[in-house]
C-alpha cells in the first residue's frame, strides 16, 4: 500500500482557516468570477449537460494565463459511464501530461471496471503520469459497488482525493456515508463532499461528517448577450454560469465555522 497523505489545511492555496471551498465552472467567465469571489481551487470543465468533459488546449493554456489559484481540469473525454475503451484511455494520458506541461496543480478523473470497481491499473498509470500533480477521484467514486473498497482503491493509486456525494444525487442526503468514509480515511486521503452544496447546507454539512473541503457549482443561469436572436430557433442561448454571492456566502460561512 502506499504512504498516508498527510492533509496540509493551506497546502493548494486554502484560505480562511482550515477549509477549501472548490468550486466547479464551465467556462474562462465562471472560473475568473469564482476566483473572484474567494474560491480557494476550480474544478475547470467543459460540457456542463454532459457533466463535465475535458477542456480544450485553448481554454486550458488561457486559464493558466490568467488565474492565480489552483485549477484542476478535468479529464474526461465523455459523457456518459466510466468505463473507457482503450483509445478513450489512451486519449486521458495524453490530456493529463499536456495538463502536467501546462503547470497545472491538479487534475480531476474517475475509471471504473464494468463491474463497478475502481480501475486500478490504469488509475495508477494516469497518477503516474500526473506527476507532481494532485489527483482527485471525481464522482465516478458514487457509482461504485462498494464505496468502502473503491476508497482503498483510491488510496493505494496515489489519489489525493475523493468528490463524492455519498453515492445518492445530494451530498446533504449522503451525509452519513460520508462521514463514514472520512472516518476511515484517516487523513491518508481528503473526503471531499459535493452536488447541492449551498449556503444553505454547506455548515451543518461540514458540522455533521467532518469534512475540510468541499466542492460546489454554485450554479446560475448566465443569460446570453445576443441583441438579436432568431424567433423560431427554440433552444435557449443562455449558459450555466456561477452564482458570486452564493460563493461569497459559502465563504463567510466556513470561514466563521474554522474562527470558532
Amino acid at each position: 500500500m502506499k504512504s498516508k497523505f498527510i492533509y496540509s489545511p493551506l497546502g493548494d492555496g486554502g484560505t480562511g482557516g482550515g477549509f477549501r471551498l472548490e468550486i466547479a465552472c464551465f467556462d474562462i467567465a465562471s472560473a475568473i468570477r469564482a476566483s473572484a469571489a474567494g474560491a480557494d481551487r476550480i474544478e475547470l470543465c467543459d460540457n456542463a449537460a454532459e457533466g463535465g468533459t475535458t477542456p480544450s488546449y485553448g481554454i486550458l493554456k488561457r486559464i493558466k494565463e490568467l488565474l492565480h489559484i489552483p485549477v484542476f481540469p478535468i479529464i474526461r473525454p465523455r459523457g456518459g459511464d466510466f468505463l473507457y475503451s482503450n483509445e478513450e484511455y489512451k486519449t486521458m494520458l495524453y490530456d493529463v501530461q499536456l495538463c502536467n506541461d501546462l503547470g497545472f496543480e491538479g487534475v480531476v478523473f474517475g475509471l471504473l471496471t464494468n463491474m463497478g470497481a475502481v480501475d486500478i491499473k490504469r488509475t495508477e498509470q494516469l497518477v503516474k503520469t500526473a506527476g507532481n500533480m494532485q489527483v482527485t477521484f471525481h464522482r465516478a467514486f458514487d457509482r461504485a459497488v462498494n464505496p468502502f473498497h473503491a476508497l482503498e482503491s483510491a488510496i493505494y493509486c496515489g489519489c489525493k482525493r475523493i468528490l463524492t456525494s455519498g453515492q445518492v444525487p445530494n451530498a446533504y442526503d449522503g451525509k452519513e456515508l460520508i462521514k463514514e468514509l472520512i472516518e476511515q480515511a484517516e487523513n491518508r486521503i481528503i473526503i471531499m463532499p459535493g452536488s447541492g452544496v449551498r449556503s444553505n447546507n454547506i455548515a451543518e454539512l461540514v458540522t455533521d461528517t467532518g469534512a475540510v473541503e468541499i466542492h460546489s457549482s454554485a450554479r446560475k443561469m448566465q443569460p446570453s448577450a445576443m441583441l438579436f436572436t432568431k424567433k423560431n430557433m427554440q433552444e435557449t442561448l443562455d449558459t450555466i454560469g456561477v452564482d458570486e454571492v452564493e460563493i461569497r456566502k459559502m465563504k463567510m460561512t466556513l470561514q466563521n465555522l474554522s474562527a470558532n
